[in-house]
């Protein structure tokens, strides 16, 4: 059986780079916040895709920061 996400299944954003920034509380590899890591396993497709449009959101507040 393949690790891959069933089509239907929302990908975690995970890229196996996990460390959590002081400052933002984000980790610096997927953007998200320790309570969201712990519990993406727990969520349903739609939560998960709420906290997708979060990641997009910090990904721009990044940029404009930098």
């Amino acid at each position: 059986m393949s690790g891959a996400p069933h089509p239907t299944e929302v990908a975690s954003p995970c890229v196996q780079w996990c460390e959590l920034d002081a400052e933002t509380g984000w980790c610096r590899g997927c953007l998200r916040t320790i309570d969201e890591i712990a519990a993406w396993g727990g969520l349903d497709d739609a939560q998960k895709r709420e906290i997708w449009q979060r990641l997009s959101a910090r990904r721009l507040a990044m940029g404009a920061a930098s």
